[in-house]
């Protein structure tokens, strides 16, 4: 009886939950509010032509179609798409108005290209259809959907794990003695690596991208908006630990003031340039590189110089074991990467292609003569030709390879098995002893038992029979938090 009511719940359970519920609502949402959130952080496209630019408005994608050899557009199913080795795919068309000497000229709703569409998705033919309908257009009742079909053959983006960004977490290196606060601050697709370090001999260095390794943190505070030793000594607590690493590292600084800091930056990054440039070039690093999840201008400054305090406060408080070092591989500490995810980012990357290909288009049709318009300088291939050899050839962005794979048809449970499929950026060649050990923060989340052998185990992955992936808000306010936690009182 017990046996019985369980077997009930989870079919029930599971034709509830199917197994690839999680990937199809994350590019549901990608299609929803991810492509507009790319075309919102662009906002528009400057060509580097003085009086030119086009204004990008909304975005919208149709289903899926085909064009024929007659140029004629229809209705696409994905069996036909199998069938005839074509891409399921579906004509993406976005809102652009041409700016000319000053000029708004009318909007455009222009084709900029073509989004390979999920099966069972809500773009998908198949969405909602009941097991006779389906029959009808000659698919499987019990396929699952939640993969593509580029040229014919089926592809399934594999989920990625990976640890969290905007989160600081601090490790120790025994053998070197060196204590490190990482985050991995990310905004709007840009993903930067900021790590403090604390030495052996209780020196503290600041790493991040495009600025030299290891530089010394106290003048980045100074350029922060801590200009006197006093402010500094003042942002931090009152411990006597901090203190002490504070005062060695004051005395080895080279300098007093705001000034002298910008300078020594910029002698550092731009070596043998004019000092406006040096200058310039450290304001950049500092507003653009540093912390970009805290934002990029000017006014975040002492946002990110208080981010920074607790990043060396944690970082101190673990080279004289006031606290532990964080485990990496607690899954609190891991995030996963769906379809819909690894899309946006794929579409995002795709789209900058488009406007680079855009502006020497505006360039050429300037040089000769002719009259620039938003259908004459956009060519969709541009953006459709990256998004599909991504999804053809599983090479990803920032030189992921193996995101997207053929969809394994051995058998029902080989195809069950694969749209749970969960992979770790970790190279295979090395042996990551810690990374494949089972942690207890898996039970429930990732399959204890099913794992390749050989250079893959423990790398390749699958997702726990009944575990659920939490999708983030498709629009999260910053500012509406920010504004809670101060009616609240919480000190910043």
């Amino acid at each position: 009886m017990v046996m019985l009511m369980r077997e009930e719940l989870l079919t029930a359970y599971m034709n509830a939950n199917p197994p690839v519920r999680a990937s199809i609502e994350s590019f549901d949402r990608f299609v929803e509010h991810g492509m507009r959130e790319v075309i919102r952080s662009i906002g528009s496209i400057e060509p580097g032509i003085e009086g030119y630019s086009f204004k990008l408005g909304k975005i919208r994608v149709e289903q899926p179609m085909v064009q024929e050899a007659d140029g004629s557009r229809r209705l696409i199913t994905p069996m036909e798409a199998r069938m005839r080795n074509l891409t399921y795919a579906s004509p993406i068309f976005l809102e652009i108005v041409p700016t000319i000497n000053g000029i708004e000229r009318d909007m455009e709703e222009v084709f900029i290209g073509e989004l390979p569409v999920m099966v069972k998705s809500k773009l998908c033919h198949l969405h909602g259809l009941g097991n006779n309908e389906l029959i009808d257009l000659n698919e499987d009742p019990l396929d699952l959907g939640g993969y593509f079909i580029v040229n014919g053959t089926e592809k399934i983006l594999v989920s990625l794990e990976d640890l969290v960004p905007n989160r600081i977490i601090v490790s120790k290196d025994g053998a070197k003695g060196i204590v490190s606060a990482k985050v991995f601050s990310t905004r709007f697709g840009f993903r930067a690596k900021c790590s403090v370090e604390r030495t052996r001999d209780g020196k503290l260095q600041l790493t991040f991208p495009a600025a030299p390794p290891s530089m010394p943190v106290i003048p980045f505070l100074r350029i922060l908006g801590l200009k006197t030793n006093k402010d500094i000594l003042g942002a931090f607590p009152d411990n006597p630990t901090i203190k002490s690493d504070l005062l060695y590292n004051l005395e080895l600084d080279t300098t007093k003031t705001y000034e002298e800091a910008l300078e020594f930056v910029g002698r550092k990054a731009a070596p043998g340039q004019a000092k406006d440039f040096r200058l310039k070039r450290a304001e950049i690093l500092v507003d653009t590189y540093l912390l970009p999840h805290l934002g990029t201008d000017a006014e975040s400054r002492m946002s990110k110089a208080h981010y920074l305090i607790n990043m060396l406060e944690r970082a101190i408080y673990v080279a004289s074991k006031k606290i532990n070092s964080d485990d990496r591989d607690h899954y609190m500490n891991k995030r996963v990467k769906l379809a819909g995810e690894l899309m946006q980012e794929l579409f995002r990357y795709a789209f900058q292609f488009l406007i680079k290909d855009v502006t020497y288009q505006v360039e050429r049709s300037v040089a000769r003569g002719r009259r620039v318009t938003a259908r004459t300088v956009i060519r969709p291939d541009a953006l459709s030709d990256r998004i599909k050899y991504a999804l053809a050839t599983g090479n990803w962005i920032a030189g992921q390879t193996g995101v997207s794979q053929m969809l394994d048809r051995t058998n029902f449970f080989a195809t069950t098995s694969h749209t749970r499929r969960l992979i770790s950026p970790l190279s295979r060649r090395h042996p990551h002893f810690k990374a494949r050990d089972l942690h207890g923060t898996q039970w429930g989340k990732v399959c204890i038992a099913e794992t390749p052998e050989g250079p893959s185990c423990s790398l390749v992955k699958n997702f726990g029979l009944m575990a659920e992936v939490s999708l983030p808000p498709a629009a999260t306010d910053d500012g509406a938090i920010i504004r809670f936690l101060r009616s609240i009182n919480v000190k910043e």
